[in-house]
């Protein structure tokens, strides 16, 4: 039969994580019959009836969803091949739980399916009492079971056998001597092929001579089971580079080739795509060089395909826009195998929540059944662009002899949202590619990235405020290539912008995680390498140890410093995790971890060091956070700093240097404050700072307010005495006092990690935060980044609770 020959090529549907919808596999067909693909192997390890309940036979419902999925595989020349993963519970010697299987694998033959596979993988190597007692060892009992199945489906042209030995790393001890393997290719019968992943679970390439060398073990070529774009391991991570690191010439020792690709559907589009260049290429006879598997030129030729898929107006699960509009409940979303809404992303505290259908127009505030933005959201996502939209800051200021250009980049006619509606160009792919690549391997601009950071920490003595006198040519070299990392920013920031704006939302639904992951520790290191310059102290006592920490770049990846044969998932991160590290601050992981919104928003946000023409804009927005909070109208005799002179002056005026703007293309929208060295600070406030407040509010005069001399008492108790016990383990503190209200949370939560980095690069030890006890948003807002309290009212005069965290 041609199935027994043929090479099996193909992709394995064999990850954790939400299986795919019907839809989405219906979609994989059409794009692996025009890619020359010819097999699927259907084994999602949650699919309950697939592992956990293999027991249990398919429901007649469940039986029609498969049969159809069978008959499509079919109808486009693809072998189906249905896998069951028994090993967790079975009981080898069991003839009931044999009689199980059977009558399983029976029910899925009636639909159609003629190749089948028995997985073996992922579990325990003991054997209860009765399989002790009938078996001579666990490869026996595997082997005597899959024999068995085999020859009760009448010896299928595809029968697949997993081992729990699955790779050279997990064979004791090694591949040619594991007595597993040895009893594995002596004893399963010939026309079974084994399943192999390599020389690791995730292997980075495929030699002929490890292959040789499983061959003689097993007595047969094996399948590879190929896991190079497998990401369920590591929920900040997406692989979209090409099929790599597998030589055509392999085939020859192999009896196929399945990719276990991404969990998100819509990620998959490159890899399978060059996975059937490569099909294509070893299938030539001819040996000139077009047809030799090239994996840029694949990669080139599969990005040209996609940007046309990339911009087809898809919903998430691949439902078309005519069929969500024919939806009679237009506030909810089903998916396409009838689930009330759509799957989470992998790794969140979302999963037991729906999420929405994400909006068309990204100008509006999305609906969901299941949440509403809060009042002081909602008023920020639409009064507050019209409040601030008479008042636009420049979005890119110029500092003398520092970096220049730390806004976002103009945008046509000043709007407050990224631009591209509905198209990303290829330059954004490409970079999209080149940041979420492979596990073992970064891609051209996440090298650039992870180079440029690592060259800025290492040399920022060049910069430092309190330095010896640099040459000014080594200075012009430090800001030119900081230039470029804060360019390459922010391209990450516009690539998140048009994500969320375009066509595709199948396509944001899926990658937009791992976007806004990166977009987020993109806007964090920008703000940091743009503070570097000019105010990082040269002799801080603990640079040494940040600025030394990690020193990987190039094209390898964290894990490849844990040891050449280490697993990716021994460093997780991938890009947005390498960079996190080579900040002051990355081992706090509450910091950069959280999961995504519910409500995607396409603004184009910044986060940058506070400058002194800020001061204006700064003062107006916090007297209308004020107002707002409020609820009253500001008194006609009352001086419009007074709220701004209260709130922000001490800081901005004694050490602007710890503050930090969040703005968006309409310009200042928040800000967070920071105070180095409290007690130096208090000193510094009483010696110059209440003179000048006295001197600008007089008690007495033809303009004078009978409640100035309530307001300057205000001011110095906003100071605030804090107990030396206190200051001795938290020196640093950090005011919120026009920290925005926010759709996503993430950018307020990025603008305070920027200062706390700050703070860290300059030796502070740990920082502290007064909020209000009824102000329980806020508290909820610095408890989920890793403060506690350590100090409330009772134990002293003022009323607010402290929160502090170590750095």
């Amino acid at each position: 039969m041609e199935e027994k020959t043929q090479f099996l090529c193909g992709v394995v549907e064999g990850f954790y994580g939400r299986p795919w919808s019907m839809d989405q596999r219906k979609v994989l067909f059409q794009w692996m019959q025009s890619w020359g693909l010819n097999t699927y192997l259907y084994g999602p390890k949650d699919d309950l009836k697939h592992r956990l309940l293999w027991r249990e036979v398919y429901s007649p419902q469940e039986e029609g969803q498969l049969r159809t999925l069978i008959a499509e595989a079919q109808s486009r020349d693809l072998t189906f091949v249905y896998a069951l993963s028994p090993g967790q519970d079975i009981v080898f010697s069991s003839p009931c739980d044999l009689t199980l299987l059977k009558r399983k694998l029976r029910q899925v033959s009636d639909l159609g399916c003629r190749a089948f596979a028995i997985l073996f993988d992922d579990i325990d190597h003991s054997m209860c009492q009765a399989d002790s007692e009938t078996f001579s060892s666990f490869a026996h009992a595997q082997v005597t079971v899959a024999n068995e199945l085999y020859r009760s489906l009448g010896e299928p042209p595809v029968f697949l056998f997993c081992p729990t030995e699955y790779c050279g790393s997990l064979c004791s001890p090694s591949v040619s001597k594991s007595p597993y393997l040895q009893t594995v290719g002596e004893d399963l019968l010939p026309d079974i092929t084994v399943i192999w992943t390599g020389s690791k679970v995730i292997s980075r390439k495929l030699s002929v001579d490890c292959l040789a060398e499983v061959e003689s073990v097993l007595q047969r070529p094996p399948l590879i089971w190929d896991n190079l774009h497998a990401n369920d391991y590591d929920s900040r991570r997406l692989f979209l580079g090409p099929f790599k690191g597998r030589e055509p010439q392999l085939r020859n020792h192999l009896r196929g080739l399945l990719l276990n690709p991404n969990c998100e559907f819509e990620a998959n589009y490159i890899p399978l795509h060059t996975l059937g260049s490569w099909h294509r290429a070893g299938k030539e006879e001819r040996k000139d060089e077009e047809c030799e598997y090239c994996p840029d030129r694949a990669l080139s030729a599969a990005l040209h395909d996609w940007m046309d898929e990339l911009n087809q107006p898809l919903q998430p699960g691949r439902q078309s826009r005519q069929a969500e509009q024919r939806s009679s409940a237009p506030t909810s979303h089903k998916t396409p195998d009838g689930s009330d809404c759509p799957p989470p992303a992998r790794g969140t505290s979302a999963l037991t929540k729906p999420l929405p259908v994400f909006p068309l127009n990204p100008s509006s505030p999305p609906s969901s059944p299941a949440k509403e933005p809060a009042t002081g959201e909602r008023q920020e996502g639409q009064e507050g662009e019209k409040k601030r939209s008479n008042h636009v800051n420049p979005p890119s200021r110029q500092v003398p002899g520092a970096l220049s250009g730390g806004g976002p980049r103009q945008k046509s006619q000043g709007r407050g949202l990224c631009a591209g509606k509905g198209l990303l160009s290829e330059a954004q792919v490409r970079l999209l590619v080149g940041l979420h690549y492979l596990p073992h391997e970064h891609g051209p601009s996440a090298q650039t990235l992870l180079q440029d950071l690592t060259w800025l920490k290492a040399n920022c003595q060049l910069v430092s405020v309190n330095g010896k006198k640099t040459p000014p040519q080594k200075v012009d070299e430090w800001r030119a290539r900081a230039s470029r990392f804060l360019s390459l920013c922010e391209d990450v920031a516009e690539l998140h912008c048009s994500v969320v704006g375009g066509a595709n939302r199948a396509v944001l639904y899926d990658l937009y995680p791992y976007v806004w992951d990166l977009r987020n520790t993109a806007l964090v290191a920008k703000a940091f390498v743009y503070w570097l310059d000019g105010r990082v102290l040269s002799d801080s006592s603990t640079l040494g140890s940040w600025r030394n920490c990690f020193h990987w770049c190039g094209t390898t990846t964290g894990a490849d410093l844990l040891g050449v044969e280490a697993e990716p998932w021994a460093f997780k991160g991938g890009v947005s995790g390498e960079v996190q590290m080579l900040l002051p601050i990355g081992n706090s992981n509450e910091l950069f971890t959280h999961p995504p919104p519910l409500f995607p928003t396409s603004r184009l946000y910044n986060v940058r060091p506070y400058h002194s023409k800020d001061k204006v804009e700064l003062y107006r927005m916090v007297r209308q956070l004020h107002l707002r909070t409020q609820g009253g109208q500001e008194s006609s005799s009352a001086h419009p700093d007074v709220i701004g002179d209260r709130c922000l002056g001490a800081c901005l005026a004694l050490c602007p240097e710890y503050s930090f703007i969040l703005e968006d293309e309409l310009g200042a929208c928040g800000c967070v404050l920071g105070i180095f060295d409290v007690r130096s600070f208090a000193k510094r406030c009483q010696a110059s700072w209440m003179p000048a407040m006295r001197d600008k509010y007089p008690p007495r005069g033809g303009n004078a307010n009978p409640n100035m001399p309530d307001l300057l008492q205000l001011m110095e108790e906003d100071q605030g005495e804090y107990p030396d016990s206190l200051l001795y383990h938290f020196p640093s503190q950090l005011r919120l006092d026009a920290l925005p209200e926010l759709v996503d949370v993430s950018v307020s939560r990025t603008l305070l990690t920027a200062l706390l980095t700050a703070l860290k690069a300059n030796g502070s030890q740990g920082v502290f935060c007064e909020v209000q006890p009824t102000d329980r948003q806020r508290l909820e807002f610095l408890t989920k980044l890793g403060f506690l309290e350590i100090l409330r009212g009772e134990a002293r005069s003022r009323e607010g609770v402290v929160l502090g965290r170590l750095l």
